[in-house]
């Protein structure tokens, strides 16, 4: 998203320009995935994902979902030093059209996780459900 006078401006005011702008980039896609499958997570659980994203890359995606009201941060309760990161209700929205992204990709491409894959299949109310339930946790 650009900047103009203090603003921020989109390139169109089309929506799917608008979710590309916000979820563009695969580090934003996974960060997402892992809340929704995993729950609340803190910064050193992200590090440690299956993919290993970058500390500078992975500060600046949580910042900018975070502005984006995807994600909120709270302090975690039995260290109050570390935050803990969750989906609010608007990052959550985002279940159903990522679990279809990832049932496209595994009918298209060979892909790992073929159990996550068939519970999607198997009953995609009740996999939503459960995101939607891991994402109402309070603590971590």
């Amino acid at each position: 998203m650009r900047k103009q006078n203090g603003k921020s401006e989109r390139r169109s005011g089309c929506p799917l320009n608008a979710s590309v702008e916000m979820l563009g980039d695969r580090w934003s896609l996974l960060i997402i995935r892992d809340m929704m499958l995993l729950g609340p997570r803190t910064y050193t659980e992200f590090l440690n994902s299956y993919e290993r994203i970058a500390t500078n890359v992975l500060a600046d995606r949580l910042k900018q979902l975070e502005a984006y009201g995807i994600l909120a941060t709270e302090r975690d309760a039995k260290d109050r030093r570390k935050q803990i990161y969750r989906l609010t209700a608007k990052g959550i929205d985002l279940a159903p059209v990522l679990t279809e992204m990832v049932l496209w990709a595994a009918a298209y491409e060979e892909t790992e996780n073929a159990a996550l894959v068939q519970e999607m299949r198997k009953d995609k109310k009740a996999f939503l459900a459960g995101v939607r339930r891991r994402g109402a946790e309070k603590t971590h």
